[in-house]
Formats: structure tokens, C-alpha cells, sequence
């Protein structure tokens, strides 16, 4: 079968592009034909659009005071964007068979027997500018099967306007059959779609641990600088604080595998963000990790690692709950540097455990993708 798989565009997130690569790679076993369907990482404003937002900058920039403002962003974005990216561009480039059309609606409908809609927070209205598109509003009279996978919504609050509400109900029912990736998103199917959604696993945990090193032993990636893992996507004090306590209290060396790759205000050479095999690398190497990341969360339950996880309601924190309750760790969630004494993780349950929501999820693919 020759599938696609609609996901948000894959930037320098490691999350974003491992659970893209994992998708891929699990279909490719069942012996499928897989493109990721990409969007360039281009940036260009219309024409009809340059006037307006020209002067808004202007204005911003040069009345109100706002010196963060770039009047030409797209050239800006445009011209480091490749800097930032050339680790990550290369793993894509490698592993991921990326299709970029035109628009979605350039697709030649004959390409595709199915498409895979998911993972990711793909149905976030904030992250994915088009959402019907999300919903394969694009391909709404292609003769295809239409499955969401481990689709997210990224919170426990609905976001949609009624009018997105109505349009994103009507295609989603024309779906084969759908799941989600938090057990908040069920009754959100539910109350405002009236579908039934089943839940299963984020692709990254379809794969094992050993496929994982597979990829930075490929490359030979250096042992890593410490083992108490720090992947903090928003620094504050407080997170700070946390990692000094832990790092004191159980004589751990921290180190971090990403750059200030979100910080447009950062010295370029700062923001280029390491190899996704240097990541990988880190879990292997970890005694204990540090995130606010729901994807260093997943890695560090793959790799079987003890972590702490700081909860980040900004980015969504249904999808954490979601995540720890399956595997009873919700111990490993808080929300200040002031954190109760941890109970050691019993990985064996957590193993079998993860044993059996993968022989579900997998069940998911295969029954309805024949």
C-alpha cells in the first residue's frame, strides 16, 4: 500500500522529527510504501501581504521601541535557518523519505492508497496554520483510506472555533478510523466530533531501545559530557534550581544536548542545534533526566531511565498526564523545584507495560490498514 503521512512540518525538534521517522519506519516493516508529506521550510510573505506587514514592523520597531522586531523577517529566517538546522537537515535528508509538494492540493490523488494522519500535536489549531487540512480537508474527495494515528490535540481544552468545530466534525467522520494520543483527546473525539477515538502510544515507543542506538552507533557519537541528561526547552530559576538540588543530591555531572535553537536573539553560532544521534546518545548515557520535553519524557522511559519531568502548561500538560498515568508515574511530574522524595521505578512493570500498549497500537495499523 502506498501511504502518506500528513504530521506538523519537521523544523530542528527532535520530537517532532523521531516520531515522524518512527511512523515511517513502522509502516515500512508492515511493508508499505511511506512519504512523509513535508512543507518547505521557506518563508515568504505575498505580495499583497508585504504593505501592511511592512508598516506594522515599522512601527513596532522604530515608534514603539520593540528592538527584537525584524522589519525583513523572512529574509532573516531564511538566511539562518539552514545554519541552525544543518545536523538536524542531515538526519531528515537520510532517513525520512520527505515529499515536499507545491501545496497539498498539488497532490496526484493516484499516489496514495491511504494516509496517516498524525503524530504530534497535528491538531492544534495554534501549530498547524490550515487545520482542515489536518482533517485531509485537501482530499476530501480522493478515493483513499483515512487514519489518524496517535493524533494530539495537545491539551484537555478545545481550542477550535464553531466554525472549525463543524468542518473539522464532518471530514473526521469520513475517517476510517482514528486514535489519539492522550486519554483526554477520547471525549474530546467524543463531545465534539461524536466519534469514537481509541488511544494509543506516540510512534517513538513503537520502536525499541535497540533501534535507537542503532542510529548513533552508525555514526560513531561521542559518550556524552556528564549523566545527569538536561533537555529544558524553557529556562526559568526555578528549573534551574531543580537541576542544581538533583545534580547535588545524587553527585551527578549535568549536561545538555540542545542548543538555543529557539532563542532569535542568540549568537548564531549558539542556536545550531546538535545531531538527533548526539540526543539519542544522551539518553543511552544518562543515570537521570531532567525535562519539561514530553518527547525526553518518552525517550526516557524507552531507554529506561529515572527523570523528572517540569511541567510546561504553556506547550500543554494533558499530554504528560496522559503519558506518566499509563505507566503509573505520575510521581515524576511537578510543577516547582520542590519535589517529594521520588520512588524508584520498577522498569520491569513499566517494560511489560509497554509490552502490551504496543501490541495494541501495532493491532491499531494493521487492522485498519489492509
Amino acid at each position: 500500500m502506498k501511504i502518506g503521512i500528513l504530521t506538523l512540518p519537521l523544523h530542528t525538534n527532535y520530537g517532532g522529527i523521531l516520531q515522524a521517522y518512527a511512523l515511517q519506519t513502522v509502516l515500512e516493516r508492515m511493508g508499505h510504501e511511506v512519504v512523509v508529506l513535508g512543507k518547505s521550510n521557506h518563508r515568504e510573505l505575498p505580495l499583497w501581504k508585504m504593505p501592511l506587514s511592512y508598516s506594522k514592523r515599522i512601527l513596532k520597531k522604530y515608534v514603539l521601541g520593540k528592538k527584537n522586531i525584524r522589519v525583513f523577517h523572512e529574509q532573516w529566517y531564511n538566511k539562518t535557518y539552514p545554519i541552525i538546522s544543518q545536523n538536524t537537515q542531515k538526519f531528515i535528508d537520510k532517513y525520512i523519505h520527505y515529499l515536499t509538494p507545491t501545496s497539498l492540493n498539488s497532490i496526484n490523488p493516484k499516489d496514495f492508497d491511504a494516509i496517516v494522519v498524525g503524530s504530534d500535536q497535528i491538531w492544534r489549531p495554534k501549530y498547524y496554520g490550515k487545520i482542515e487540512n489536518a482533517y485531509l480537508e485537501f482530499a476530501i474527495n480522493w478515493d483513499i483510506r483515512r487514519i489518524a494515528y496517535a493524533a494530539s490535540f495537545g491539551t484537555d481544552k478545545w481550542e477550535y472555533s464553531l466554525s472549525q468545530t463543524e468542518k473539522c466534525k464532518s471530514l473526521v467522520q469520513k475517517f476510517n478510523a482514528v486514535s489519539v494520543r492522550e486519554s483526554g483527546a477520547v471525549n474530546l473525539c467524543k463531545e465534539h466530533f461524536g466519534i469514537n477515538a481509541s488511544h494509543v502510544l506516540d510512534p517513538t515507543m513503537l520502536l525499541n531501545k535497540n533501534d535507537y542506538i542503532n542510529l548513533f552507533e552508525a555514526v560513531k557519537t561521542p559518550e556524552s559530557p556528564g549523566n545527569l541528561l538536561v533537555y529544558i526547552l524553557d529556562e526559568t530559576t526555578e528549573k534551574a534550581e531543580l537541576i542544581n538540588k538533583i545534580a547535588k543530591e545524587k553527585s551527578l555531572i549535568p549536561f545538555r544536548v540542545n542548543s538555543l535553537v529557539e532563542n532569535h536573539n542568540a549568537p548564531l553560532e549558539k542556536r545550531i542545534q546538535p545531531p538527533i544521534e548526539q540526543w539519542l546518545r544522551g539518553f543511552y548515557d544518562a543515570d537521570f533526566v531532567i525535562t519539561d520535553s514530553f518527547h525526553a519524557c518518552v525517550f526516557s522511559i524507552i531507554f529506561g531511565k529515572p527523570f523528572i519531568v517540569y511541567g510546561n502548561a504553556s506547550r500543554g500538560l494533558s499530554r504528560f498526564n496522559s503519558l506518566l498515568k499509563m505507566f503509573s508515574l505520575e510521581d515524576r511530574l511537578t510543577t516547582d523545584s520542590n519535589i517529594q522524595q521520588l520512588q524508584n521505578i520498577d522498569w520491569y512493570v513499566v517494560e511489560k507495560k509497554l509490552d502490551e500498549l504496543r501490541i495494541e497500537s501495532f493491532n491499531f495499523l494493521k487492522d485498519n490498514l489492509i
